[in-house]
């Protein structure tokens, strides 16, 4: 069996991982040790990097560990170390990759320095066995994407958003209503209770024919609902969630419905064509139906992985590490890799101006 241990720090959590695979058998999870800094960072309504690096400090060693501790697995016992290098916090980037540099060069074990958007687009083939190419939806933090993943290292970007991601809207949505941080699942609760219906808030770039996303409009438009009808009652609030949710299901909807055309016009011969959801935000029950119906009116095999898998982890970090040492695409200089705050999966489209924030949670 190959064994990796893998290293994530990208943003607020710290975990550690080993994933092993033997010939002809599926992958196996070993161990996923996450450890979350949602308190640390629940006073501030948002993530501060300083505080999320100095967490990771303190607790990395541990989680390691940890990891290693409910594989069963000892360090000589795993050959290779993977971890985060990019996009993210870059200070808690620093952490990860420093730390799994001293593991490697301390044990002899490969190094590999893995783009965190590389374990989410991977993450289907560890929980499902998925074939190339597949479509990805990744919808994550600061990033808002759909991705054509043909093979390990072979990713072409068909859309992004030109200004705020998804996570960044959700989250300046519940901040604007005085929901708690994390402001997805809370907009989500509150949404539970609320009639979307009540206000007719845009849905930006539906109709238009270029692919991409756009949720700074209808972020505004929740600002301006909000102060026409201040003070707020905790059925405004609920309602305003409900319209907001239903807005951005519309929008995605939209706009991945493109998508799937386009796949199908690309690969008129793929007999299981399939939509891969990942990030944080797949788990919104509400986007996840709409998805679902979608896919189901198009032919398409609707995956998204356990939200476990699909919120920051290092278990598809260490899943990466084994598919980039199957293809033979290890990096003989990742010691020398230098953490990246920005490092997109398709580095040959051109980038877009303002899309998501810089060091933002990808």
């Amino acid at each position: 069996m190959i064994r990796v241990l893998g290293i994530e720090t990208s943003c607020d959590e710290t975990a550690a991982s080993v994933v092993g695979l033997r010939e002809g058998a599926a992958p196996e999870i070993l161990s996923n040790v996450v450890l979350s800094q949602i308190e640390e960072h629940a006073a501030f309504g948002g993530v501060v990097p300083e505080i999320a690096a100095r967490a990771h400090v303190e607790a990395l060693d541990g989680i390691i560990e940890a990891a290693l501790a409910d594989a069963d697995t000892r360090l000589a016992d795993v050959d290779a170390v993977a971890a985060t290098a990019g996009p993210g916090l870059v200070g808690g980037l620093i952490v990860g990759l420093m730390t799994a540099k001293a593991i490697a060069a301390a044990s002899g074990k490969q190094l590999l320095a893995i783009n965190h958007l590389e374990g989410h687009a991977l993450t289907a083939r560890l929980t499902d066995g998925l074939s190339f190419p597949y479509l990805l939806l990744l919808v994550s933090g600061g990033h808002t994407q759909i991705v054509l993943v043909r093979g390990v290292g072979d990713y072409q970007r068909w859309a992004t958003t030109i200004d705020d991601a998804l996570g960044e809207a959700f989250d300046k949505t519940a901040k604007m209503l005085g929901l708690a941080y994390p402001g997805g699942p809370n907009v989500e609760k509150a949404a539970a209770k609320g009639d979307p219906a009540r206000f007719a808030f845009p849905r930006p770039m539906k109709g238009e024919s270029r692919p991409d996303f756009s949720f700074s409009g209808l972020k505004t438009a929740v600002r301006q609902a909000a102060t026409s009808i201040a003070p707020l009652s905790d059925q405004d609030v609920a309602d305003i969630c409900a319209s907001f949710q239903s807005a951005v299901a519309d929008a995605l909807g939209d706009r991945v419905a493109r998508a799937l055309v386009r796949f199908r016009e690309d690969y008129p011969d793929s007999e299981a064509p399939a939509l891969v959801v990942a990030g944080g935000v797949a788990a919104n029950r509400k986007i996840r139906s709409t998805l679902e119906e979608l896919c189901a009116s198009h032919g398409f095999r609707f995956v998204a992985p356990p939200h476990a898998l699909c919120t920051d982890n290092a278990a598809m970090i260490a899943w990466a590490g084994i598919e980039r040492l199957q293809a033979g695409l290890a990096d003989p200089d990742a010691m020398d890799f230098v953490p990246r705050s920005r490092w997109p999966l398709d580095s040959v489209s051109a980038p877009v101006v303002g899309s998501g924030r810089r060091g933002a949670k990808a």
